[in-house]
């Protein structure tokens, strides 16, 4: 079984800076299709970035320009910088993973807590 672990979160002001990290418990992060998701209090889970085994990359509107996704090999780690922050992007960010012969992802982290204040 897959584990997948976020951390990095926390409380910033508007304009700020954070950088999440994933960590995956079997195989190396270059193996895989991952992705973060965002979910606010009271909205639906949503897509963020996503990078394929590749290093191919996709990204929500509302992040371009000012979210990066990439992999490390080296640490094995996935990681979202998050930069020019705004309040809107206060949510639970989840870090998710499968092969990328899968339809979904169907690895999930637990998720870690991103607060932005104006």
């Amino acid at each position: 079984q897959v584990r997948l672990v976020e951390s990095g979160g926390g409380s910033v002001q508007a304009g700020g800076s954070l950088k999440l990290s994933c960590t995956v418990s079997m195989g190396v992060v270059s193996w895989y299709c991952m992705g973060w998701f965002r979910q606010a209090p009271g909205k639906e889970r949503e897509g963020v970035a996503t990078i394929d085994s590749g290093g191919v990359t996709t990204y929500a509107d509302s992040v371009k320009g000012r979210f990066t996704i990439y992999k490390d090999n080296f640490e094995n780690t996935l990681y979202l910088q998050m930069n020019s922050l705004k309040p809107e992007d206060t949510a639970m960010y989840y870090c998710a993973a499968d092969g990328c012969g899968s339809a979904t992802l169907n690895y999930w982290g637990q998720g870690t807590q991103v607060t932005v204040s104006s």
